[in-house]
C-alpha cells in the first residue's frame, strides 16, 4: 500500500516541487494552498502518476484546518508524512518602521498555521506508531540580518518547536525533521517585496541560488531514511552564500 504525504503551500516553490517528487516516488499526495486554480493545475499534472487530493485552505484558518483533516476521504485519511511548507516573509523594513500587519501575517502563517496542521495530524501518527513531520524552517531562524526581525523569529520558533516535538514524541515511532534553506530562487522574494519583480530579481542577480528541487530532494531523502534514523535538522545554503562578520556601529 502506498504511503500518503500532505504538503502545505503546494501551489508554488518548495511545496510544488516536493509534491511532484513525492508523487513520482509512489506517494499519494494531499496538496493544499490558497490558490485553487493552481492546485487544480498541479493535480492535473500529477493525476497520471498517483492519487491526488486537493484542499483549498489557508493554514491560518484554524477551524477549517481541523475540519478538513477530520473529514479526509478514507483513502487519504492515514497521513504518513506531513510537510509543513506554507510560509512567507513580508517586508524588509527595520522593526521600528515595519508594517504590523505584515508581522501578524507572518506569525499567523509561519507559526500558527504550522501548529494547527501538526496538532490536527499528529494524534493519528502517534496512534499508528509511525509517521514523519517535516517542517520547512530557514537559516534566518539561526542567523539574524537587518530587516529579518519577525520572519527570522518565526523560523526560530520552527526550529525550537521541531526540537520539542522530538522530545514529546520519543518512543512513539514518529520522526521530526527541520529543513533550513538559505538563499533560494522561488516566489519568496517577490512575495516579500509585495510583488515587485524587478527588486526580487535583483536579490538573485550574480548568484547561483538554491532552487525548489534542491529542497524537495532534501525533504524526500530525510523521509526515506530507515525508521530508526531521525534527521533532526539540515541547514542547506548555496555555495555562493556564507556568513558575515559581526556588525558594529561607529560614531
Amino acid at each position: 500500500m502506498s504511503k500518503t504525504a500532505l504538503i502545505t503551500g503546494a501551489t508554488a516553490g518548495f511545496g510544488k516541487a516536493t509534491a511532484k517528487l513525492f508523487a513520482a516516488n509512489g506517494y499519494k499526495v494531499i496538496i493544499t494552498g490558497r490558490r485553487e486554480e493552481k492546485l487544480k493545475r498541479l493535480k492535473t499534472e500529477l493525476d497520471n502518476e498517483t492519487d491526488v487530493l486537493t484542499i483549498t485552505m489557508d493554514v491560518r484558518d484554524k477551524d477549517k484546518v481541523f475540519s478538513q483533516i477530520k473529514s479526509l476521504p478514507e483513502k487519504f485519511s492515514n497521513i504518513d508524512v506531513l510537510i509543513n511548507n506554507a510560509g512567507l516573509a513580508l517586508g524588509l523594513a527595520s522593526a521600528q518602521e515595519a508594517d504590523i500587519e505584515d508581522w501578524e501575517q507572518m506569525v499567523d502563517t509561519n507559526i500558527k498555521g504550522l501548529m494547527y496542521l501538526t496538532r490536527a495530524i499528529l494524534p493519528g501518527m502517534v496512534k499508528r506508531g509511525k509517521g514523519h513531520i517535516v517542517n520547512i524552517g530557514s537559516v534566518a531562524g539561526t542567523y539574524p540580518y537587518p530587516g529579518g526581525n519577525t520572519y527570522g523569529a518565526s523560523k526560530a520558533f520552527v526550529k525550537q518547536f521541531s526540537r520539542n516535538l522530538r522530545s514529546d514524541l520519543l518512543g512513539t515511532g514518529v520522526n521530526v525533521t527541520n529543513i533550513e534553506p538559505g538563499l533560494a530562487h522561488t516566489e519568496f522574494s517577490q512575495v516579500r517585496l509585495h510583488g515587485d519583480k524587478i527588486k526580487a530579481d535583483n536579490v538573485y542577480k550574480g548568484t547561483l541560488p538554491l532552487v525548489a528541487d534542491d529542497i524537495a530532494e532534501t525533504v524526500l531523502w530525510s523521509v526515506m531514511r530507515p525508521a530508526h534514523v531521525n534527521i533532526n535538522s539540515i541547514e542547506i545554503m548555496p555555495t555562493c552564500q556564507a556568513w558575515g562578520p559581526p556588525a558594529f556601529y561607529k560614531e
